[in-house]
């Protein structure tokens, strides 16, 4: 039997046998003051429920409306589920920006029924939640059965631009994809993924959107019993390189074509017409995926676990478990406590995101050409796009990061930039303040990045050549961000949070969502981590 068909199967034996948890009807929460020491409140209004179908609540369907295009077109990766009950949700952080783009009432994502939604307790009328499956490369190794272990996917809704965005669940429960793990999430980690990816989009960067977390009241068992919570997120889609890996792996090229179909209409309509409409697929997946990459390094992001099932089709940010930003520039950073090879360091990431696209090329040869040679051609071909996207993303940001002009070619600005890189590395100086320091210096107060260089002469006789050029200042300030979530003050952040405290998240969130406008007050987060600090490690929160 097919792999896509046995996984199938065997899910829906795991559906028939949890459904008796997870088609229960829930109670309401109380009516009365429901928000918790330290949680955010709420409005005390709540929706009608107006039906209720196999024992779950059913949302008005004016109220929430979301599709079920990937259930349908891609039954062999859907395997419907359910969420585990939240005894007691409470509502920890809302983006309500966000909803409102999204059609969402804020303050009805705020009332017992809108937080029941946020967990997967309340499925709107129609909605069909399935956990997605999909292989992957983790750290090189490859597993032909992975998917969401602790996720769903509750649907597919169309925001107020027309795009069709998913509506995902992370750390709603075990599915026959959890391998043994509990399914569940814990405070910290999700906010943390809040924190960033919301950090991530103020900065333009591609990246899936966080909507809510939510506390569930439950105890997980972790290092210790920390308090469970599900995040909310909304992405483009959830499509992965190892989507395509799995539909591979099942050697039925029907899946494959209607995967690949799928991804054409939701990201790169454009490539059905094209001459080759697969390999312009794979193309359009190559420039975005080099470009995004490109894009974290001008910033010091480091994802931390760049598996293919952590690289999306749509080319944008996802799953950010390990991540961090990079403080003393080093292209060997690396914040991953299961990193043990540095295989995923902050210098690797564009080397690991060609390999990941070479994977993808590989499942999608039989779609290139009948015959494997010339697919294969075809696909190296392709692949080689890869540097020239990368470089013109790096070069293009670098040059604004430097305030230089577009009239100056790349055999001025690269030398420019790697000499600078080089002085970054030998002085440990910090990669975010750095760029608003030159700024400063652009301006004519050198003072601020001067004190940041043990070798000053080295320094100095770099900034001469640079300030010849006459940057703009104001460029720079523009792309240049002053506020990026602080390794230490996003560590102290989530722990106060996993004690009921939010306030240090909020003022945090505050200065990370406007992350280019230097404000009064907020110097503590435009610094990096103390000396007492120490090394900094990061983990994946499962």
């Amino acid at each position: 039997m097919r792999l896509g068909r046995a996984v199938r199967k065997e899910a829906h034996r795991a559906v028939d046998q949890h459904r008796h948890v997870s088609y229960s009807v829930i109670p309401d929460i109380s009516q009365g003051d429901t928000h918790g020491e330290g949680c955010l409140t709420y409005d005390k209004r709540s929706a009608t429920l107006v039906s209720t179908l196999e024992g779950m609540s059913v949302v008005p369907a004016q109220t929430v409306i979301l599709g079920d295009r990937f259930a349908r077109e891609l039954a062999e990766m859907a395997l419907p589920w359910q969420a585990e009950k939240a005894t007691d949700p409470r509502l920890l952080v809302l983006n309500e920006p966000l909803a409102v783009e999204l059609g969402l009432d804020p303050e009805w994502l705020r009332s017992p029924e809108g937080l029941r939604l946020l967990v997967g307790n309340l499925v709107p009328e129609g909605a069909r939640p399935v956990a997605q499956a999909y292989a992957g490369h983790q750290f090189g190794a490859y597993n032909p059965r992975l998917g969401d272990g602790r996720a769903l996917l509750l649907g597919e809704l169309t925001d107020a631009g027309g795009r069709l965005l998913d509506l995902h669940l992370k750390g709603s429960g075990r599915t026959p994809f959890a391998r043994g793990g509990d399914g569940l999430a814990v405070v910290g980690p999700m906010l943390r993924e809040y924190v960033v990816s919301e950090s991530m989009h103020a900065m333009g960067i591609p990246t899936t959107r966080s909507l809510a977390v939510v506390a569930t009241g439950r105890s997980v068992r972790r290092e210790g019993l920390l308090p469970g919570a599900v995040l909310a997120r909304v992405a483009a889609s959830h499509l992965r390189v190892g989507s395509f890996q799995f539909a591979r792996a099942t050697d039925d090229t029907d899946l494959l074509r209607r995967l690949a179909d799928h991804a054409i209409t939701r990201h790169y309509p454009d490539a059905a017409a094209a001459e080759r409409p697969y390999l312009a697929l794979f193309d359009g997946v190559v420039a975005a995926q080099a470009s995004l990459i490109a894009e974290w390094m001008l910033v010091g992001f480091v994802h931390g676990v760049m598996n293919t099932d952590n690289m999306t089709i749509s080319g944008e940010t996802i799953d950010y478990g390990p991540c961090a930003f990079m403080e003393a520039f080093d292209p060997a950073t690396v914040y991953s406590s299961i990193d043990h090879g540095g295989r995923y360091a902050y210098g690797n990431q564009p080397t690991v995101g060609e390999w990941n696209l070479t994977r993808l090329a590989e499942a999608l040869l039989p779609l290139f050409h009948d015959d494997q040679e010339q697919a294969i051609a075809l696909a190296t071909q392709s692949l080689g796009g890869f540097g020239g996207h990368y470089t013109a993303t790096w070069s293009g940001g670098m040059r604004a990061k430097l305030g230089l002009p577009t009239s100056l070619t790349d055999e001025v600005i690269t030398p420019l930039v790697e000499d600078l890189l080089t002085l970054l590395q030998r002085n440990r100086v910090d990669h975010t303040t750095c760029f608003r320091d030159l700024a400063a210096a652009a301006r004519g107060n050198a003072e601020p990045i001067r004190g940041k260089f043990l070798d000053l002469p080295a320094f100095d006789s770099w900034a001469a050549r640079w300030l010849a050029f006459g940057p703009d200042a104001d460029l720079m300030d523009r792309v240049n961000p002053v506020y990026v979530p602080r390794n230490q003050l996003l560590e102290e952040a989530l722990a106060a949070a996993t004690e009921a405290d939010l306030d240090p998240i909020g003022r945090l969130l505050d200065a990370v969502t406007r992350p280019y406008v230097e404000r009064p007050g907020l110097a503590v987060y435009a610094a990096p981590a103390s000396d007492d600090f120490g090394g900094y490690q990061t983990f994946c929160g499962t």
